[in-house]
């Protein structure tokens, strides 16, 4: 009987200590943020899975399935984030200013205790320093997730992306991380981008437009002033660029050429959109949406997204509607 006894005890001792083992907990206090909520999503699934976390008297608490160890990203009233790395079976306890996130601490695994070393590392640095901490973070840990988020941060996003440098340290982490699915997905991406950075020559590729004419990387590349862009019938704003560079192409006189590639799942909505906006140019559309080879070798992943030339040579990519029409205004 008091065996029996002693088991229960340890038994709900245990479970009030814990987490389950297929579940990771966020336990916090937030200075500051009396009342109110902020944001938690998974890296790998985007804000298509964010998910709300109440703050009541300054705490909160948040528990979510976790399987296998995943990068989540809190966001803050104020719109800054601030990565959280998740394990099976472990809860971890944030202590925060509202007022002062960059110096957020997380304690609970060696992954969050890590990144909160980098953050203090980095409080006062400027951005080449931060990018400069983030790579020796990496080759010091290669087998830490925290290096996974360090390498998209400083040197995959960003206005001057570093693929050169991203790569071989995607491929060092890799042999330690043989199981990170997101690492290897992103580093997918990431690698034919190499050949795609401003101040290349445009990459060898070769399709149909919609209209069957034959469309490469020579009768694109050769023009003075040039733009590929990729858009779909469901992107409003990818619909928009399109307007917009008809409007650009005609004040060129000639000078600017267009291709633009289509993520569309079926061809005969593409048409019908080319043709309700009275689109002439090139477009490509081979029904394999965003896993378009064309798309893969020049480095596109997003809707909407583009490469602006100049003699062959890459001179932008990847810019927002608005700078795009800038860019152009000021070259034609």
């Amino acid at each position: 009987m008091k065996k029996i006894t002693y088991f229960i005890l340890l038994t709900l001792v245990l479970a009030s200590c814990g987490v389950d083992s297929d579940h990771f907990k966020i336990e916090g206090r937030l200075l500051n943020l009396n009342q109110g909520e902020f944001y938690v999503y998974n890296l790998e699934n985007g804000a298509n899975g964010i998910d709300t976390i109440k703050v009541d008297g300054g705490r909160f608490a948040y528990e979510m399935p976790c399987e296998r160890e995943a990068i989540l990203m809190l966001v803050f009233p104020n719109f800054s984030e601030q990565p959280i790395f998740a394990q099976p079976g472990k809860t971890v306890n944030i202590k925060a200013d509202a007022s002062h996130l960059k110096e957020l601490e997380v304690t609970g695994t060696r992954d969050n205790e890590q990144m909160n070393s980098f953050r203090k590392q980095i409080v006062s640095a400027s951005p080449p320093e931060m990018k400069k901490y983030a790579v020796q973070f990496i080759k010091d840990h290669p087998e830490s997730p925290v290096g996974v988020y360090l390498v998209r941060k400083y040197l995959v996003l960003g206005s001057t992306p570093d693929y050169i440098q991203a790569v071989p340290l995607m491929e060092l982490m890799m042999k330690k991380q043989t199981r990170n699915g997101f690492l290897t997905r992103m580093y997918q991406q990431v690698k034919p981008m190499r050949k795609v950075t401003v101040g290349n020559s445009l990459p060898s590729f070769s399709g149909f437009g919609i209209k069957g004419e034959n469309v490469s990387a020579g009768s694109i590349g050769g023009a003075q002033l040039a733009v590929i862009s990729v858009w779909a019938s469901w992107s409003y704003e990818s619909m928009d660029v399109q307007r917009q560079l008809k409007f650009l192409q005609r004040a060129s006189h000639g000078k600017l050429k267009l291709m633009s590639i289509c993520v569309d799942a079926s061809k005969k909505e593409c048409r019908e959109t080319i043709s309700r906006d009275s689109i002439s140019w090139p477009n490509v559309c081979d029904e394999q949406m965003l896993e378009s080879p064309i798309l893969q070798s020049l480095g596109l992943y997003s809707v909407p997204d583009n490469i602006i030339l100049q003699n062959g040579r890459i001179i932008a990519r990847d810019l927002t509607s608005e700078e795009l029409k800038n860019k152009l205004k000021s070259m034609i």
